[in-house]
This record gives C-alpha cells, sequence and structure tokens, in this order.
C-alpha cells in the first residue's frame, strides 16, 4: 500500500457508488434495531446470501491459480474472520446503546484505518489528520451521545469502538488483495467465510435458522440488498482505486443517514445537534484532503 496515495478523493463513477453505499450502510442501524431476528442469524444469513450472490460472478473469473492469486484468497479469508467480528461487535451495540450513539462510535473506523494504513507503509500527511478528528468530533454533535452511567449503554458503546476497529481492518485487508483478484472474488469468499464463522454462535445461543414472520424475512431481505450488496460490496468496489483512509472517512456520512432513518422508523429523534454537525462533518473531510494536498505540495518543493 505503500505507492497508493491516501488522500486521494474519489473521483468517477466511483462518486455514485460511494454516495449509494452510505445510504445502504446508513439504513442498516435502524433495520437491525428494528429487527427482532437474533443477532447471529441475521448475521449468517445476511453474508451467506450475501456471498452466494456473489459467487457465480467470482467462479467465471477462476482467480485461484496463480499462487498471488491464491495468497489473496487466503488474505480474504481472514478479511470474513475481521468482518464477522465486526458485525458481532455493531449488530449488538444497536441492542444495547441507541442506533445514532452505535453508529457514531462505530465510526471511529478511520481514524483506525488511517493508522493501520501508515503501519502497513502507507503515507498520511499529519496534517491531515486534524479534518479526520473535527469529522469524528461532528459525528459525537450529531447524536448528541451522552456516556452515562448504564453498564448495558457502555457495554453497546465498547462493542462499538471494537467493531470500529475491526472493520478498518476488514477494509485495509480489502484494498490491499484487490489487486490480484477481483471484487466479486474477494466479497464471495470474505462474505461466505464471515456467514459460516456465526455457524457455531448462532448453535451455542441456541439462534433459531427459520420461523420468522414475513416482515422478518422482509427486513432481512432490505438489509442484504440494501447494506450487503449495495453498501459493503460498493465500498469493495470502491477500494480498488480510493484508499481505505478516505472510503473510511466516507462512512462518517452513514451516521446522519442512520440517524435520519432511525427518526423515521423508529421514532429516535435527531438531537439539536444534528445541522451543525453535518455543516462540521464536511468542513473536516474538506480539511482532511486540503491539508493533505498541501502537505504533498510541501513535500514536493523540498
Amino acid at each position: 500500500m505503500k505507492d497508493q496515495n491516501h488522500t486521494k478523493l474519489p473521483t468517477g463513477r466511483d462518486i455514485p457508488f460511494l454516495i449509494s453505499a452510505i445510504i445502504g450502510v446508513g439504513a442498516s442501524g435502524p433495520i437491525i434495531a428494528k429487527s427482532q431476528m437474533p443477532v447471529p442469524t441475521m448475521i449468517f444469513w445476511r453474508n451467506i446470501i450475501g456471498g452466494l450472490v456473489m459467487l457465480p460472478f467470482a467462479l467465471a473469473r477462476r482467480e485461484w491459480q496463480s499462487k498471488v492469486q491464491r495468497q489473496a484468497i487466503g488474505w480474504s479469508v481472514a478479511a470474513g474472520i475481521l468482518l464477522a467480528a465486526h458485525f458481532i461487535c455493531f449488530f449488538w451495540a444497536m441492542k444495547f446503546t441507541s442506533v445514532a450513539t452505535g453508529t457514531a462510535l462505530t465510526a471511529t473506523q478511520p481514524i483506525f484505518a488511517a493508522i493501520f494504513v501508515k503501519l502497513t507503509g502507507g503515507h498520511i500527511p499529519k496534517k491531515s489528520f486534524g479534518g479526520m478528528i473535527i469529522a469524528f468530533a461532528s459525528v459525537i454533535v450529531i447524536t448528541g451521545i451522552d456516556f452515562n452511567l448504564s453498564v448495558r449503554s457502555f457495554q453497546g458503546d465498547l462493542m462499538a469502538v471494537v467493531g470500529g476497529a475491526l472493520g478498518a481492518a476488514y477494509m485495509v485487508i480489502g484494498a490491499k488483495v484487490q489487486r490480484d483478484i477481483s471484487t466479486s472474488t474477494f466479497t464471495s469468499v470474505c462474505y461466505i467465510v464471515c456467514g459460516l464463522s456465526m455457524l457455531p454462535i448462532v448453535l451455542l445461543t441456541n439462534s433459531p435458522f427459520t420461523g420468522f414472520s414475513s416482515y422478518e424475512w422482509l427486513l432481512l431481505t432490505s438489509l442484504i440488498i440494501g447494506t450487503q450488496l449495495l453498501g459493503h460490496t460498493l465500498f469493495n468496489f470502491s477500494l480498488k482505486r480510493v484508499s481505505p483512509a478516505v472510503v473510511s472517512l466516507i462512512i462518517f456520512f452513514e451516521v446522519p443517514v442512520s440517524a435520519i432513518l432511525a427518526y423515521i422508523w423508529l421514532d429516535q429523534k435527531p438531537p439539536a445537534g444534528t445541522i451543525p454537525g453535518i455543516i462540521g462533518l464536511l468542513f473536516g473531510c474538506v480539511l482532511f484532503v486540503l491539508r493533505s494536498n498541501q502537505a504533498s505540495s510541501d513535500e514536493k518543493s523540498k
């Protein structure tokens, strides 16, 4: 990842893809909170079905013949395990704390992604971190997050932060392996492994696989189409050209989307800081890019 520009904004078709992905992922929190399906079962079906949808496209490419491709598939398996852990943290956070708070704390993902990028040899100018911190602070303003003393809420908050770190690791691996294999191969392996990783938890928690109402299956279908296929898959597709640090930063915008949908579906009223928070979020993202470009120009002039 050393030769990738980790502060370059998306261009061309990646822009509508990322906008669609933000809407899809933003809908996940309210859907999860609204559903009565057990968390392990929901994660299992969401990923198994999503992976099977992508599998025919992956098989058609036959990307397992070279050593490099097999290594990339091995990394895709690791990404699937990380994604399963990310989903466990995020889904249960939605049950333990509010949708807005859980989504906001999971949105620490860009900070972790930037750290992981630097640890793997990528370059992100120090000046750009100021914009990222402002963007995250704006997310906190949007949600009106309150660190109350409820043990249950604290557990949800903690799981959300851990989920952000795991999601960042999954995204960094996705950017790495898609240099050698296609998005369809990566996502089919990753999603199916993620789903299979949930099997022991489904069995240990005695969570049923079937027997749900048609409404619950409708919610699951919405989660698969909107969040899994249009959300995660389009994010992964963009990772072929856009740095995981930038993609993670863009994911910040799922927070206002999630808060608005939570208000419409769950009557969780957005806090008064929503509008100034969105303004701050945009300012932080712009500052991230401008500071990065300024730092790059300074380095070239030396």
